[in-house]
């Protein structure tokens, strides 16, 4: 008998989180990680059973999948957990979702989008706040504005981080930005885009950045120009500048060394008081040829619990045959609308205010 749902990366901060709602919602999930006293103690907690593998180990990877209906990868980097837990589905048959917002996790998980579709499985990277709540906003304002041709998307910077998060973003570090352009990805140099966004109190200036969503809104709208830009305040653009500088170095193994060191010093994630008094804001514009736009903003919990929230919901609709099979994006499958039914979540239409300059 399969069970229904297994989480990787379980013991980290975002996967308790999921692994508490999917029990909370009447699932009963595994977890699964690399330390095997960290899943036995998570295990007996939760009253579950515990797997322990490691991405490289395709033997146990498959032996644990053979009895699960849908992997939840929940244990960052993904760009190195990704692939051979998609390879480990493809063979057992487990449908894939993950947390992740790392635009080369997305690219390389679309290269099995055939394999997927014949093995009858869905491969859904980013399900947690960072591309659903994004992909169901371009969604509707593109449905606003069915001849667009540009979109973009603007996230305001969170105030806290979980280890995970920090540990794959400066593993990212990058001296340019993807964006597409007339329906093919190019990249720039950071800081040469920039922009305000109203994200509630006034326009903010946000600068582009390398976010998955000039992959996946591209599969959800079919919109040919897409950007997409984190809002930072005067020092957090020279800071992001001046990494920019050195971030080749950051992918040379010491770099790489220095921030697993770094992050293990750091919280697992913020505090639940502060968490939940954080809240989470996203603006999407679409603009078509004759410069008419429509412009929305998504209001959200905090990330964390979005997150939870969205892959749980998810994880349990393709449980109940609710997917498409091959690589897809949330509101590709689901709809614009899937985002408002997860609790504390507004959207509302506002006047498109925004003011662009390269540098």
């Amino acid at each position: 008998m399969r069970h229904r749902v297994l989480i990787y990366g379980a013991t980290g901060y975002t996967g308790r989180l999921i692994a508490a709602r999917l029990q909370d919602s009447g699932s009963e999930p595994v977890i699964a990680g690399r330390s095997p006293q960290r899943v036995q103690a998570l295990a007996a907690q939760l009253g579950v059973t515990g797997w322990v593998m490691t991405p490289d180990d395709p033997n146990t990877l498959d032996e644990a999948l053979g009895n699960v209906d849908v992997l939840i990868n929940a244990a960052s980097p993904f760009a190195l957990t990704a692939p051979p837990l998609i390879q480990s589905c493809l063979r057992t048959k487990a449908h894939y979702l993950d947390i992740t917002g790392e635009l080369p996790v997305f690219q390389d998980a679309f290269g099995y989008d055939a394999a997927a579709r014949e093995r009858g499985i869905m491969i859904m990277p980013g399900t947690g706040l960072g591309i659903v709540a994004s992909d169901c906003l371009a969604a509707h304002v593109a449905s606003l504005v069915p001849d667009a041709k540009y979109l973009r998307i603007g996230l305001l910077r969170p105030s806290s981080f979980s280890r995970g998060t920090f540990r794959s973003a400066l593993g990212l570090a990058n001296s340019r930005v993807s964006i597409r352009r007339n329906d093919q990805m190019i990249s720039l140099p950071v800081g040469r885009l920039q922009r305000t966004f109203d994200f509630g109190d006034g326009e903010r200036q946000s600068v582009a950045v390398s976010w998955a969503d000039v992959f996946t809104a591209w599969h959800s709208t079919g919109i040919k120009n897409i950007e997409a830009y984190f809002e930072a305040n005067f020092a957090s653009r020279t800071f992001y500048q001046l990494g920019a500088g050195v971030a080749d170095a950051m992918q040379l193994s010491p770099a790489k060394t220095l921030i697993d060191a770094v992050a293990g010093v750091l919280p697992e994630g913020p505090p639940e008081d502060q968490r939940r008094a954080e809240r989470c804001v996203i603006v999407a514009e679409a603009e078509n040829s004759w410069r008419q736009k429509r412009c929305a903003r998504l209001q959200t919990p905090d990330g964390y619990s979005f997150t939870a929230e969205a892959t749980a919901a998810i994880a349990q609709r393709v449980i109940c045959g609710d997917f498409v099979s091959g690589f897809q994006t949330p509101a590709k499958v689901y709809g614009a609308d899937l985002v408002l039914e997860f609790e504390g979540t507004h959207r509302e239409e506002i006047r498109a205010a925004f003011s662009a300059h390269a540098t």
